[in-house]
């Protein structure tokens, strides 16, 4: 996978800048190349590879803006594309938030998402991959259902005022779901990593498959209030409900889970239990993020949540200059520390409860509390006197992520997953909860 080094965007991007006759002119300029291997019913099914280019122009005079986006980048659509932006501003009329771009910048020191062993893998290490995962499901008479895909990226931002950032990444997600032949029992794993090296297909799959075949036969038991055992990969699509949730703005005015009364907010407050820390570091080994964000503003190791207090939210640079404070970007990965107990040892230390493998179809119910609904599916179990003792038909929940941080019991170690909704990679334990809140049975697998 060939990108755009430093140097030939740093000179595309001039380019298009000379072409500009705006007040003020920013471009934002992205690539990547990706492939990917699909497979079903233990073969292969699709395999496929895209590359992409996509350059954003935004023209402004006063406070109008024109903003053109095109995916060829030879000098006449350039042109054009620059022409029709400054069309637009002038055609649009003033934005009322607008706030003029940023000048230079200061960066920290390039973070580590590139990774040279996932931008060189091509279709036998794939293929290699998906083999090992076959061979886990031949073996155990399953069928096996997954995707795996590697890609390379570049993103770069210029402006009228100096401004200039480049960053290369790279991303692997994986993921597998093994099926027991009659349909009963499900397993599903889910990983994802900046360097391809570190996935392990066989050793996913073997979970995989041991959950389906653990799950067959699973008992119905009365929905209620359960003391649960989250793996990474459920907790993440509840955890993220926080973070995306978290603007400043919206506080203020009264739209968020973190409003009060009187134009007030929680920043400062104990939200949830004080073990929770909840933040995001560009610099992280095992979960490395962008140094910038797409206005070009440095993003920097920053707690969302510390000691369980709401320590910082994001803010606009609209809003930042209304309130008279320094914008702070929103995370570009976020990581909550953890314990250091493995997922059998918290297994191992509950006399009753419930392991949940993934929840799915999360739904908002109430924005202002961040109550959500959704369901569990591919390997729910029962646990005993720090056993699993039998499977269990899935349930329908209704909990708040809020609520959940407030009757946290335990913390594991923890490890990067991804979330099934957002496709967001986390660096999260898995959780042991109390009173988690099943409302309902579910017939789904």
């Amino acid at each position: 996978m060939a990108l755009i080094t430093k140097e030939a965007a740093e000179a595309l991007l001039k380019k298009v800048l000379s072409y500009s006759k705006a007040e003020e002119c920013e471009v934002n300029l992205s690539g990547r190349d990706s492939a990917n291997i699909r497979y079903a019913r233990n073969q292969v099914s699709t395999s496929g590879a895209l590359s992409s280019t996509s350059l954003l122009i935004a023209s402004a005079f006063g406070k109008k803006m024109g903003i053109v986006t095109l995916n060829e980048i030879d000098d006449a659509s350039i042109q054009n594309a620059v022409q029709r932006s400054e069309e637009l501003a002038k055609l649009a009329p003033d934005n009322p938030e607008y706030v003029p771009f940023v000048g230079p910048q200061k960066y920290g020191p390039s973070s580590k998402m590139y990774a040279e062993a996932t931008a060189a893998a091509g279709p036998k290490e794939r293929a290699d991959a998906v083999a090992k995962s076959l061979e886990v499901a031949k073996a155990g008479k399953l069928n096996a259902a997954g995707f795996l895909e590697n890609s390379a990226g570049y993103t770069a931002v210029m402006n009228t005022k100096g401004l200039f950032a480049y960053e290369t990444d790279t991303n692997l997600e994986f993921s597998i779901t093994m099926r027991t032949e009659d349909g009963k029992g499900s397993g599903y794993v889910t990983k994802g990593y900046n360097d391809f090296s570190k996935l392990d297909a066989k050793v996913s799959s073997e979970i995989s498959a041991k959950k389906a075949l653990g799950s067959v036969a699973a008992r119905a038991i009365e929905p209620g209030k359960y003391t649960v055992i989250l793996e990474p990969t459920a907790v993440a699509v509840l955890l993220e409900h926080i973070t995306f949730s978290m603007d400043e703005r919206s506080a203020d005015e009264g739209r968020s889970f973190l409003s009060k009364a009187g134009g007030k907010t929680r920043l400062g407050e104990q939200l949830v239990d004080p073990r929770v820390n909840i933040y995001s570091d560009p610099w992280h080994p095992e979960l490395p993020g962008s140094t910038f964000n797409a206005e070009g503003l440095p993003m920097q190791k920053t707690y969302w949540i510390e000691k369980g207090m709401v320590k910082n939210m994001p803010v606009s640079r609209y809003w930042a200059a209304k309130k008279g404070k320094a914008p702070l970007p929103g995370p570009s990965g976020v990581i909550m520390d953890g314990g250091s107990k493995s997922l059998e040892e918290l297994i191992k230390g509950t006399g009753k409860g419930i392991l949940v493998t993934r929840l799915y179809y999360i739904r908002s119910v109430d924005p202002q509390t961040l109550l959500l609904t959704g369901l569990t599916r591919d390997g729910t179990f029962y646990i005993e006197n720090g056993e699993i003792r039998f499977p269990v038909k899935n349930f329908r929940f209704n909990e708040s992520p809020v609520i959940m941080l407030n009757n946290l019991e335990e913390m594991g170690i923890p490890e990067r997953t991804v979330s099934d909704e957002s496709n967001n990679n986390y660096l999260i334990p898995p959780l042991k909860i109390r009173d988690f809140n099943f409302t309902s049975l579910s017939d789904a697998v």
